[in-house]
């Protein structure tokens, strides 16, 4: 069995296995990637040798590792890349591990410059440019970002936005309007592969690519947990929710917005349904805040963000990484063509 993996930024690694009475046999790894001393190529395809055919990434790469000296160079090539290329080759589910995710947690910038980049990665991950990545995004101004199919009129109280100063956008997903100002939500994007979710219908996914997060609420003891089709509750009510977009048949974009300290007050004067829901459920005269992270955590925005990073990491792996000047340049041309348009905001008056 053969199975190649291009490590993102690096080299390319190949595997050529057998399996026996369910274990690895007869491994051979290969590539273009470099180590120092050659020697220690041996000791890699030595030390999968009988390993589980059903392992994963973790697994294998700790089998790895444990072979190793601690003066192997390994260039172009990491024990985890080694053991996406096996797996690969076994044809085995991916899993989170399967991938070397990034990491984004970059400065803010306008709304509109949000929804571009979150279609230029999305697209970048499609193209094998870019690796899996989860970003978290920075708000600078307040805005309403309402939903793909959602008309502007009913939505919106434009006069009120403009009192306001209110920034209103209209993203490329379905779902609903929110509402965000400077320092209030917590959002992110996941721009992931679509094999990750191949096994799911589109509604189990949205459970699955959130369930790193509801780890991270429960760990800073938030009773979070997946309502569906796409918000994340807890028994005190909702705390986000979240929207999908397929790229290419290859990559899904999936992005989520909490509430950490929202002003329910002014969130009802701009969205004319948030009135609606609100009054519902008899807040309207009594709440002038929504804050369930902030109030059920105790905890900083900034230090929330960082726990989710880590949980994040902990569990599927990831690297610090950035958006690129090029990326940079594709979505800075996406506002201006698109995302900042009078026609695209009106194209549901």
């Amino acid at each position: 069995m053969h199975g190649e993996y291009k490590v993102h930024g690096g080299k390319l690694v190949v595997a050529d296995v057998e399996v026996k009475d369910g274990a690895l046999s007869d491994v051979q790894i290969a590539g273009d990637f470099f180590l120092e001393p050659a020697e220690a190529l041996d000791d890699i395809c030595a030390s999968l040798e009988g390993v589980s055919a059903s392992a994963s990434v973790e697994e294998m790469a700790k089998a790895i590792n444990a072979k190793l000296d601690s003066d192997v160079a390994m260039i172009g090539f990491t024990p985890e890349s080694v053991a996406i290329a096996v797996r690969r080759a076994l044809g085995v589910s991916k899993t989170w591990r399967d991938y070397e995710w990034q990491i984004i947690d970059s400065g803010a910038v306008p709304p509109a410059m949000h929804l571009a980049l979150d279609d230029v990665l999305a697209q970048e991950v499609a193209s094998g440019r870019r690796a899996p990545t989860l970003r978290f995004w920075e708000w600078d101004r307040a805005a309403i970002i309402i939903g793909k199919f959602q008309s502007l009129r009913n939505e919106v109280d434009l006069d009120a936005t403009k009192e306001h100063d209110v920034e209103v956008i209209r993203r490329v997903t379905g779902g609903g309007a929110m509402f965000v100002e400077k320092g209030t939500a917590i959002t992110y994007s996941l721009y992931a592969p679509t094999d990750l979710v191949a096994d799911m219908s589109f509604a189990d996914s949205y459970a699955f690519l959130d369930n790193w997060v509801l780890k991270a609420l429960n760990e800073m003891g938030i009773d979070a947990f997946y309502k569906p089709l796409n918000d994340i509750t807890s028994s005190k009510g909702k705390i986000g929710g979240a929207a999908q977009k397929r790229y290419q048949r290859n990559t899904v974009l999936h992005h989520v917005t909490m509430a950490y300290d929202m002003d329910a007050s002014k969130m009802m004067q701009v969205l004319r349904i948030g009135r609606e829901k609100l009054s519902d459920k008899g807040t309207a005269s009594a709440a002038k805040r929504v804050d369930p992270v902030k109030s059920q955590t105790g905890m900083e925005r900034r230090a929330v963000i960082d726990h989710m990073k880590q949980t994040f990491m902990s569990l599927n792996g990831g690297a610090e990484s950035g958006i690129t000047p090029e990326e940079y340049a594709a979505a800075e041309k996406l506002v201006a063509e698109k995302f900042s348009t009078e026609e695209w905001l009106n194209q549901i008056p």
